[in-house]
């Protein structure tokens, strides 16, 4: 309390404690003054006095605001106000719910006791705030004043995970996750480990992700006020490696299949040895299968065979030979007939005593998978592959561009990417640095029903994932058709616009119903945000993107920041 107030910090008193409506130690109305007013999400604190403890100051949220006459008793009474026959008094007022108590006695304010709208230091204390020892910027509350994450329940110390849930295209979902990343690289919060912190990005829709280097040439002064507010730069994203499938291998040269820029963006691929050896069959698979499928009991097997029975080509470092029969896998083409080859042998041990119908399916979905990502895995017409793996050490935020692929591939190329960083992190055995994985869709790689090995890893990060420095922030359109587990093993849970049917399921049963009803008519660029310091869920808006999100947004380097991009 001894601290120097800030102009414009000081709390003012907007209204009473009424004494006509309940007031518990959980919520209680505030008459509100007529020279002022309550707005939803305002912080309140009342100071009231309890017998034998002196005073006692209660914190709280608006939830609810509400205007009506006193002393009108039918509807069409107001037509009689408005001509000034009827005498009536308007009264206004706000339900606060209590979020903290000092000292922590839960008695309800008094009757009559002055409320006052917390600024400053007081709204510090009133949203705990003052609690976070390092804190995240999570954007502007609805008076334009900055709220915080606390990163201790982000980076494992205490919690970890972010979900993000909302219709597509409306909700910015992907956008407030990157906004978030962005705040964590370009703030003081992480201190000296932030230099090495990692966030690992799927580009899934169009090329929007891919321009994170590029200031965005749309941005405002008013835009810029509000990085400001929340202490941080505007600009792009400081470091950033892109990389994309490759568009054709027949000439041996991996071009990245992307449209929008010519150039920064490398082109990434596997190859025949990498498959074999670091078991990624698993993910030609990844359909969500019944639990009580043997077809995952099947790939296991010819996954361990592969490994055990072919030796690395000493002619080529992306080549196998199998052994047993001298053949050479110089192709993935030459992989998957291996397989087929194997299992059409009766009593080879591959297949085990498993039944004719289920290799039969499982030799279905190879020759529909390898359709798909042939392109993905290279032979003897790989140069230097090394430098086409996708590479998440070299830049701060490496974005995987996906959206071009068949969902087969899509589900491959981040089924084998995820399960190489958790590797990575298991075998580090430590939680910094920090990395960050940024996936949308999880439904689609993490459904509620059924097993897939996709589902198996992110689970692993979900649950394990704490402990290791990895940090999922999930998005998706429909929480309720996302495995639970992921679900409640997020610390923050971020809401944008909702369809009213999806806010009615038990997935959003932290929203108050007030909320809910906001999630419906929410625009573009804001948020609801629930953590774990804050029992009520606050309405947030997060800035316009200091990145470009499309190649008319992007300036040329090192040029006017509010020129328009021409290309590359």
């Amino acid at each position: 309390m001894s601290e120097p107030r800030r102009a414009g910090d000081v709390s003012e008193q907007v209204g009473m404690v009424l004494g006509t409506d309940d007031s518990t130690p959980l919520s209680f109305w505030v008459g509100v003054d007529d020279a002022s007013y309550l707005q939803l999400d305002d912080a309140v604190f009342v100071d009231t006095e309890v017998p034998g403890r002196g005073t006692l100051r209660i914190a709280g949220i608006v939830q609810n605001v509400r205007a009506r006459h006193e002393g009108a008793t039918f509807d069409t009474d107001v037509f009689l106000v408005d001509r000034g026959v009827l005498p009536v008094e308007t009264a206004v007022a706000a339900e606060v719910v209590a979020t903290r108590f000092e000292p922590e006695v839960f008695v309800p304010p008094m009757p009559g006791r002055a409320a006052f709208r917390a600024r400053g230091k007081d709204r510090d204390e009133a949203m705990y705030f003052d609690q976070m020892t390092r804190r995240v910027p999570a954007g502007l509350s609805r008076d334009g004043e900055p709220v915080f994450l606390d990163l201790e329940f982000l980076d494992g110390t205490r919690g970890a995970h972010v979900n993000i849930s909302g219709i597509s295209g409306v909700a910015t979902k992907t956008t407030y996750a990157l906004f978030l990343v962005y705040a964590l690289f370009h703030s003081e919060v992480l201190g000296a480990s932030g230099v090495n912190a990692k966030a690992l990005v799927f580009n899934v829709k169009g090329e929007d992700l891919m321009w994170l280097d590029r200031p965005n040439a749309r941005l405002s002064e008013a835009d810029r006020a509000d990085y400001e507010a929340l202490g941080l730069p505007a600009g792009p994203f400081g470091s950033v490696g892109l990389w994309a499938p490759p568009r054709s291998r027949a000439s041996g040269a991996a071009v990245p299949a992307v449209e929008g820029r010519a150039t920064g963006v490398t082109a990434y691929y596997w190859t025949v040895r990498d498959f074999v050896r670091e078991q990624f069959l698993r993910f030609m698979f990844a359909e969500a299968e019944d639990e009580r499928s043997q077809i995952a009991d099947l790939v296991a097997r010819v996954e361990s065979y592969l490994d055990r029975e072919c030796v690395d080509d000493p002619e080529h470092d992306a080549t196998v030979v199998h052994e047993p029969t001298g053949r050479a896998v110089t192709t993935f083409d030459d992989l998957c007939e291996l397989i087929q080859s194997e299992l059409e042998v009766d009593g080879s041990p591959w297949r085990g005593r498993l039944s004719d119908a289920t290799i039969a399916a499982f030799q279905r979905r190879l020759d529909a998978g390898r359709f798909r990502i042939r392109d993905l895995i290279w032979g003897r017409e790989a140069e230097d592959p090394a430098s086409h793996r996708i590479d998440w050490e070299s830049n701060q935020v490496t974005v995987v561009d996906i959206h071009n692929l068949h969902d087969r591939a899509k589900r491959f190329v981040t089924g084998v990417v995820i399960k190489r960083l958790f590797e990575h992190k298991e075998r580090m055995g430590r939680r910094e640095p920090l990395h960050f994985l940024v996936l949308d869709e999880l439904n689609r790689y993490a459904p509620r029903d059924g097993w897939s090995p996709i589902k198996e890893v992110l689970l692993d990060v979900a649950e394990r994932g704490r402990s290791l420095g990895m940090i999922l922030v999930g998005a998706e359109q429909t929480a309720s058709e996302v495995e639970r587990r992921i679900i409640a093993n997020s610390a923050f849970r971020v809401v944008g616009r909702l369809d009213t049917a999806e806010a009615a399921r038990a997935e959003y049963g932290f929203l108050p119903a007030v909320t809910r009803q906001r999630a419906g008519i929410l625009k573009p660029g804001s948020m609801i945000l629930q953590q774990p310091h804050i029992p009520v869920p606050l309405q947030i808006r997060f800035p316009f993107p200091s990145w470009a999100t499309r190649a008319d947004e992007a300036a040329a380097p090192g040029g006017d920041p509010f020129a328009p991009f021409e290309g590359d």
